[in-house]
């Protein structure tokens, strides 16, 4: 088995491929104080509660945008599994062709989530991460990226409007019944999730726009199926899309 490892600013995803087959998936709190044996305690507590045994984890590979945090989890399925996990960096072969100023400063996530969309879509395309922060990754129909937008994580924003303000709420992120909010709590939701989901069209309509094609568009991350129904383009869920790319630049490296 493979073990695919993304380490998000978040949340940790695993999954195990079998033969190309996505057996499970989990996820951890990323958590940058933990030490490479309390990782090793929680992805072998996962392994179990998947009815896997570490002894049949073959390899691993890991992507990560938080080093303190990768460097635990390789110690972590080093001691697991007796195995060196494969990380994505500098001499790793990704089959990517970057075409920004400097592609050294291209995260991981970004590298990641293109080769997977490259491997299972129609070029060109647009990978859009919702996480932590929220980025739009654009490769070009030669399978080039040739660049990214990054702006704030809808719960990064929630986080500053609560910290920031004297009486705004924390709230669940989940749509209102209308975009004009009649409640505090609803005109929160209407900026959230209709406010995401507005900017993201808007943003595709201008990624098309220097393009000159209609893109493909492919999404990704916990908050997708709460702010993707909402827009008005038509874009396809994946939720597994940078565990398949792991599984994908494994292969190109063995």
């Amino acid at each position: 088995m493979l073990l695919a490892i993304d380490i998000g600013n978040s949340n940790i995803t695993l999954g195990g491929f079998t033969d190309d087959v996505l057996c499970f998936t989990a996820r951890l709190a990323t958590d940058s104080r933990m030490t490479g044996d309390q990782y090793a305690v929680m992805i072998r507590d996962v392994l179990d509660l998947y009815g896997q045994n570490p002894a049949d984890i073959e390899d691993c590979i890991i992507s990560s945008v938080v080093p303190p945090v990768a460097n635990a989890i390789s110690k972590a399925v080093s001691r697991l599994c007796e195995i060196v996990p494969l990380s994505i960096g500098p001499g790793v072969k990704t089959g990517l062709n970057i075409k920004i100023d400097n592609p050294a400063q291209l995260g991981a996530d970004l590298v990641v989530g293109a080769v997977g969309a490259i491997t299972e879509y129609t070029l060109p395309c647009v990978v859009i991460d919702m996480g932590t922060a929220t980025t739009l990754s654009v490769i070009d129909k030669n399978g080039a990226f040739i660049g990214a937008i990054i702006a704030a994580g809808v719960h990064l924003t929630l986080k500053s409007l609560c910290r920031n303000t004297a009486q705004l709420p924390a709230i669940d992120i989940k749509a209102p019944k209308s975009v004009i909010g009649t409640n505090t709590v609803d005109s929160m939701k209407s900026g959230l999730v209709l406010g995401t989901a507005a900017m993201l069209d808007g943003l595709l309509d201008r990624i098309e726009d220097e393009l000159g094609e209609i893109p493909t568009v492919i999404a990704t991350g916990g908050l997708c199926q709460e702010i993707i129904p909402h827009c008005r383009r038509n874009i396809i869920y994946n939720e597994n899309l940078l565990l398949d790319g792991l599984r994908e630049i494994y292969e190109r490296n063995h």
